[in-house]
């Protein structure tokens, strides 16, 4: 919602279906919804734009596909609250660093170092930390690179930085996370350790499958590369 529309809504509303202070807080986190939706969109450019070039020079796409989102109100809300923090827009725009999130899934593993390489080289990102999930998995068996990076914003009358959540991750370890999150919910309680084991075992099964994928990409760029030069001879 925009800020336009917010003011259509609410319009005669002060002091009578609702205080004027929680119709300001609305509208607060509706402009500050808009501010990490421009977040991530920064982000998926730079992303396309990689992906475009490689491309063009490399005659193949890294990225396989971009998502971007950004927290609801109740979500930042109900995070804050368990974290204990003040509830509001400054406390959120102080203490959360996913607020908005960018996740891109790769067709390799190498595919994901290439890509995180390039768009933290560029110069108007700052990286905040790095969390590397694939070469040191959680305990569930869940892989993927993160970052918490922070990104200008070119707003009307000012630049602000905002912190950006981006999660690079496989097509195959993108299956199994998706998969594990929605059967975490499912699955009934006193079955709960049984499948711990299972996805755990799933996720090493898929981690293995991504790593002889590569060996093959490996082996065919090789291929390519030796037919070429036999070519040029």
């Amino acid at each position: 919602m925009d800020l336009k529309r917010a003011s259509y809504l609410f319009e005669g509303m002060k002091g009578r279906m609702l205080p004027e202070e929680l119709i300001n807080t609305i509208r607060s986190f509706i402009a500050t919804e808009n501010l990490y939706s421009s977040a991530t969109r920064e982000i998926a450019t730079k992303l396309e734009n990689l992906n475009s070039e490689f491309n063009s020079t490399h005659e193949r796409n890294p990225i396989h596909l971009i998502q971007t989102r950004v927290k609801t109100p109740a979500s930042i809300m109900d995070k804050l609250k368990r974290r204990g923090f003040e509830l509001s827009v400054e406390s959120a725009r102080k203490n959360l660093t996913d607020i908005a999130g960018v996740r891109v899934i790769c067709s390799y593993i190498n595919d994901i170092y290439i890509i995180s390489g390039l768009l933290l080289s560029q110069t108007d990102i700052q990286l905040v930390r790095t969390t590397d999930y694939i070469k040191n998995p959680k305990t569930n068996g869940y892989r993927s690179l993160h970052h918490i990076v922070r990104v200008p914003v070119f707003l009307s009358h000012k630049v602000e930085m905002v912190n950006v959540e981006i999660q690079i991750r496989t097509i195959a370890m993108d299956f199994w996370a998706s998969l594990e999150h929605e059967l975490a919910y499912k699955l009934e309680r006193e079955k709960s350790e049984e499948a711990f084991t299972e996805l755990k075992a799933c996720a090493e099964e898929i981690a293995g499958i991504d790593r002889r994928m590569q060996r093959l990409y490996n082996i065919s760029a090789e291929q390519q590369v030796s037919q070429e030069g036999d070519v040029q001879k």
